[in-house]
């Protein structure tokens, strides 16, 4: 629902805000009296083009901003949501528009920056104005399919149009990637077996490459490391080694230990008992030195042997090392995503010795999806035919009371199998012939300002309610009168019942149907000529209505015919 409408320095209107309800609203006034800038504006705020002209003159810009109260579902959030700003469903949508004097345009929603592409986005799912302005909605051909598919009920077969689409679509990708990646292999077939035999021989593993250069190094330094440890090795055990003087020197301690014995009475204890244990500290100093030289003679006869490396080895290693980095320039990458290339040379020289097989699948895969498809399709075209009828007649019944019985209506649904989609493959199309004999065409290119607004009607009449958008009807009353006003004022009010319809109208049968009225008046201030608009109550509506009926002079009788209108 649109909730208000400020409008401030744009054309006559130096500022105004009209705050609307649910149901119908009518706008009337004089002929010329600004009733299209209200219509501009809200078109404005909701991502019209517009230019410096809109601008007062003497203002330095002009804005206008339109507050919508939508529903919690409404698709409007998910627009905002994609767009990236945040709006919790059920919040209001300010749509805020900007236009300078020297022609800069300006876009906020919801107080957040935002493109003019956006404001048009959300207008599309918020506004429908039907009339001479503009045409959202149903004059756009765009929308014709899902409109007629919604009066169709057709969601079930538009969900399987839109799977089968999916899978045809799948199957096309999988055999245009297998055809080209045969192409693509069969051309340098020669140089993927050459390549697969080569790393098949070659074996690289993984993380090789640092394994071998490590070896490699170490290699490199065994033959000095094992020259320094036989020199150590020669030192610690040539001629009198450190062993041999070691083992004799703690047997002549073992000997002074025998002589010393336990000590006896009588002698002197203490120097006995010093010199006992000097020996012992002496002796286990030995036994302990000597452990540890045993200790050290095996670990240099141990790192001996570790760098004692079989003849040769640093040879082999060297030739394995180069090689896989030969094969890894050869191929322009790292010698570590040799095995994953090897993987995929021979993936794609297994594509290409059974190409075949694989394309025959997939081209057996792909006719299936086409079958279903085009099943799928012609299940929605023949849907989709049934409700054009329907549509068709119920619109045309319509027309008749709206003073449009010489006027013809069909719904064009035309197949074309070399455009399939998602949503199938028909051209749909609303088109209209206004005269006996004339051709049908495009609804927006045949049909008159006034004419537009009626087909508008009737249209959304049959289709039943808005889709949750607001509905504007600008002098979808033009050239009527009588009968055919009061048909049209039945219908707006019929639409408003569960949802929010705007109308600029001339009509006093249109006007008295209204839950709502709003009177554009343009006067002088002595300064120029200015545009009001003033919300009526009771008995200023009356007055309206009865100035409408009668013209300048306001009679009873009017007064009184107006009474009967907004009573009936």
């Amino acid at each position: 629902m649109l909730a208000s409408l400020t409008i401030k320095d744009i054309v006559l209107i130096d500022r105004e805000e009209l705050v609307f309800s649910g149901g119908l609203s009518a706008l009337t006034g004089e002929t010329g009296a600004g009733k299209s800038i209200l219509l501009g504006a809200l078109g404005l705020a909701c991502g019209d083009r517009g230019g410096k002209g809109l601008v007062r003159q003497g203002a330095d810009q002009a804005m206008a901003v339109a507050v919508f109260e939508p529903a919690p579902d409404h698709p409007a959030y998910a627009i905002l949501e994609e767009a990236g700003l945040a709006a919790e469903p059920g919040e209001p949508i300010i749509l805020r528009r900007t236009l300078s004097a020297d022609g800069r345009s300006r876009a906020h929603v919801n107080d957040q920056p935002a493109s003019v592409g956006l404001l048009a986005q959300l207008g599309d799912v918020l506004v429908e104005i039907h009339g001479q302005h503009d045409g959202r909605g149903l004059l756009d051909p765009k929308t014709h399919r899902s409109l007629l598919d919604a009066f169709a009920g057709a969601s079930k077969e538009r969900a399987a149009v839109a799977s089968a689409w999916e899978a045809l679509s799948t199957a096309r990708k999988r055999m245009d990637e297998l055809a080209k990646s045969r192409d693509k292999a069969a051309s340098e077939e020669a140089y993927l077996r050459g390549a697969v035999e080569a790393l098949g021989a070659l074996d690289p593993k993984p993380d090789e490459e640092a394994a071998l250069a490590e070896e490699r190094k170490f290699l490199q330094q065994a033959e000095a490391a094992l020259t320094e440890l036989q020199t150590a090795m020669s030192a610690v055990a040539g001629g009198e080694g450190l062993s041999t003087r070691l083992n004799t020197a703690l047997r002549g301690l073992e000997r002074v230990r025998g002589a010393l014995g336990a000590g006896e009475a009588g002698e002197d204890a203490g120097d006995a008992a010093a010199a006992r244990a000097s020996v012992e500290r002496a002796a286990g100093a030995l036994d302990r030195a000597l452990i540890e030289f045993n200790e050290a003679e095996d670990a240099l006869a141990e790192a001996a042997q570790r760098f004692e490396v079989e003849p040769g080895r640093l040879d082999r290693v060297e030739e394995r090392l180069f090689a896989l980095r030969g094969e890894a320039r050869k191929h322009s990458v790292e010698v570590d995503a040799l095995p994953a290339l090897r993987e995929d040379l021979a993936g794609r020289l297994d594509l290409i010795e059974h190409a075949d097989d694989r394309l025959k699948e997939a081209e057996s895969a792909l006719k299936a999806a086409e079958t279903d498809y085009a099943r799928a399709a012609e299940a929605l075209t023949k849907a989709r035919r049934s409700a054009a009828e329907k549509l068709a007649a119920a619109v045309i019944a319509e027309l008749e009371p709206l003073k449009m019985d010489k006027a013809r209506f069909r719904v064009a649904v035309d197949p074309d199998e070399t455009r399939p989609g998602a949503k199938g493959w028909d051209r749909v199309a609303f088109e209209v012939a206004t005269n006996p004999g004339a051709p049908f065409g495009a609804l927006d290119k045949i049909a008159s300002g006034g004419e537009l607004s009626r087909f508008a009607l009737a249209l959304k009449v049959c289709l039943v309610g808005g889709g949750g958008k607001v509905m504007v009807f600008d002098e979808v009353d033009q050239g009527v009168g009588g009968a055919v006003a009061d048909a049209v004022g039945q219908r707006l009010a019929k639409l408003a019942e569960t949802g929010q319809a705007l109308v600029v109208t001339h009509s006093p049968q249109v006007a008295a149907r209204a839950a709502l009225h709003f009177r554009i008046e343009k006067a002088s201030d002595g300064e120029g000529v200015r545009t009001a608009v003033r919300e009526l109550g009771p008995m200023e509506r009356r007055e309206e209505i009865a100035r409408m009926l009668s013209g300048a002079e306001v009679t009873d009788a009017a007064r009184a015919a107006a009474d009967q209108l907004m009573a009936s």
